[in-house]
């Protein structure tokens, strides 16, 4: 995390606000006219999607839905650096009903509720009412890697990629609140933007946090992203980050913010994205009688980047495994690679720490055996002392999976 004395180079309040005349945006889509593939390597399949160029501000992305849109970054791009493009960070929408033209001259943030003032803040207000600050954070979706679950459960069929890493710049929430002043009585704050329900009788998405979470510090209002403004289908203007919380947290085109007196009751917070309260989150299909806590804190994961299913590796020769990894809600200890299915494992390099709640790149040599079919498995360990499990992940929404990711190559 890092405040600002001065300016972030790419990212000026002047530039912030000039490059706002920008946010109209046709979002009309189709796939690539080539249909442009990939293979998601599910077992029992169907295991392609087809890759799409079309989206405003996007590049090529692996095209899940297009209403509301979901929209995952090829898994490729992770071993081109530590941060993902702000073409390349994945989409997800949980409505299809939101602007493609913001008027960014009449857009406010209302902060209401449990206050000693209500405030409508422009954007201006915020560029230049509050002290700014940088943090790198991984937003993952809580669904992500849902389409690898055995047996298949309903959802968004998420492979590896609807996970990106960026440095976010903004202000922080805390300081927010404290201008607005919180009166005694406060418990949670809840969240909304301007997407809105398709169906009049849709619960509008909204999620709450406790109050001391959202005075932690760490939560923001960002406004920035890699050193350029949001783009408009990853919240522009205004996003909350949860630094370490799963990506429904992190309310897109952020425009309310209400302090409460009593637990939220909103459907997306006190029935949606729920988990079973057990080890890991996981349960055996079929099984019932768990209690159901909602999706919170991310889990550890990592994966190997430059080494793919099927690929050929050279036996009795050193070769090189990289790739990246994240500790959930803390830091990452270590990263270790097995190159024998798990029975043993060897400790990686760690690259440059980017923060707490981002990627964290590794790398390390290995020599593989005489020839024939060879698994390759990697596993995070944070500083919690936490490691992925090795045994898949299973619960009835398909949230939370984290199981050690396996690349099976053959030795020649």
């Amino acid at each position: 995390m890092r405040d600002h004395d001065m300016q972030p180079s790419g990212l000026t309040r002047r530039r912030m606000l000039g490059g706002m005349g920008v946010a109209s945006l046709a979002l009309i889509s189709s796939a690539a006219s080539a249909q442009e593939t990939v293979d998601l390597h599910v077992p029992g399949g169907p295991s392609t999607r087809v890759i799409t160029t079309s989206y405003p501000q996007k590049g090529r992305m692996i095209l899940q839905r297009t209403s509301p849109p979901w929209l995952e970054t090829p898994f490729e791009v992770f071993d081109k650096g530590v941060f993902t493009p702000n073409d390349q960070h994945y989409v997800s929408w949980h409505w299809a009903n939101f602007p493609s033209d913001i008027d960014v001259d009449s857009f406010r943030l209302t902060v209401r509720g449990l206050v000693n003032q209500t405030l409508s803040l422009s954007l201006r207000d915020i560029l230049q009412g509050f002290p700014r600050f940088d943090t790198a954070a991984v937003n993952q979706c809580a669904g992500a890697s849902r389409i690898y679950a055995v047996p298949r459960v309903a959802g968004a069929q998420w492979a590896n990629g609807s996970m990106s890493n960026a440095i976010w710049t903004g202000v922080r929430l805390k300081d927010v609140l404290d201008r607005a002043g919180i009166k005694p009585g406060a418990i949670q704050v809840r969240f909304g933007g301007l997407d809105e329900p398709v169906m009049q009788d849709a619960p509008k998405f909204l999620k709450s946090l406790t109050i001391d979470h959202a005075r932690d510090g760490e939560v923001m209002i960002a406004f920035g992203m890699n050193g350029e403004q949001l783009p408009l289908l990853n919240g522009f203007p205004l996003r909350l980050i949860v630094p370490g919380w799963c990506g429904v947290y992190w309310i897109k085109m952020l425009n309310d913010i209400e302090v409460l007196d009593q637990p939220d009751t909103n459907y997306w917070t006190a029935t949606g994205y729920r988990v079973p309260d057990t080890p890991h989150n996981t349960v055996k299909p079929g099984e019932t009688g768990f209690k159901m806590v909602p999706v919170t804190r991310n889990a550890p994961r990592s994966f190997i980047t430059n080494i793919h299913n099927g690929d050929s590796v050279p036996a009795g020769t050193p070769a090189t495994a990289r790739g990246i990894a994240f500790g959930g809600d803390c830091g990452v200890a270590r990263v270790d690679l097995s190159i024998d299915g798990g029975k043993s494992w060897q400790p990686t390099q760690l690259g440059a720490d980017q923060g707490t709640y981002g990627f964290r790149q590794w790398q390390t040599q290995f020599t593989l055996p005489a020839g024939g079919a060879q698994t390759l498995m990697v596993r995070c360990t944070n500083t919690r002392n936490e490691a992925q499990p090795d045994f898949p992940i299973w619960n009835p929404a398909g949230y939370m999976y984290n199981t050690i990711e396996t690349t099976h190559v053959v030795a020649a």
